[in-house]
């Protein structure tokens, strides 16, 4: 099989145009600061966007029937379960400790507070995911129309 650089490069883009949509959006809800363009959370879900569109990528060049399409795939399934379940986890655990530092009235510079929002929420997963086929959907049409893919 021939390697072909748009595998990776249209979902890079994609998952690029995403994260600069949820910092624009988190800038316009809670003001422009430069540290939050690496976030996690929130609308929508970069991770779910590249994954989306490594799959729809995959897909297109390499055939639903190959096997890069099954492991993009399975890679996808994987990533979007961290970013919806795994990561709630930890932000209830973030959540619960926090409590119990404010109930027993610790020292908060020996226990500062710890970040209680890490996961996605289903409608920033799902928004990721629509937001990688469309936007991956249209970067495939746009370079085979330049002549950049040989189908």
């Amino acid at each position: 099989m021939e390697i072909n650089y748009l595998h990776i490069f249209i979902p890079i883009l994609v998952g690029g145009i995403a994260q600069v949509t949820k910092f624009t959006i988190f800038s316009i809800k809670h003001g422009l600061k430069w540290r939050y363009f690496f976030t996690h959370g929130h609308m929508p879900s970069s991770h779910s966007a590249f994954v989306a569109a490594l799959v729809v990528t995959t897909g297109y060049l390499a055939g639903i029937n190959s096997a890069v399409f099954l492991v993009a795939f399975s890679l996808s399934i994987i990533i979007i379960d961290d970013a919806l379940r795994l990561r709630m986890y930890l932000g209830d655990q973030g959540r619960y400790l926090n409590m119990l530092v404010h109930t027993l009235k610790m020292d908060s510079k020996n226990f500062p507070k710890l970040k209680e929002r890490i996961g996605h929420r289903s409608s920033e997963v799902l928004a990721g995911i629509v937001y990688g086929v469309i936007l991956s959907g249209f970067f495939l049409c746009l370079f085979s129309g330049l002549g950049l893919i040989v189908t």
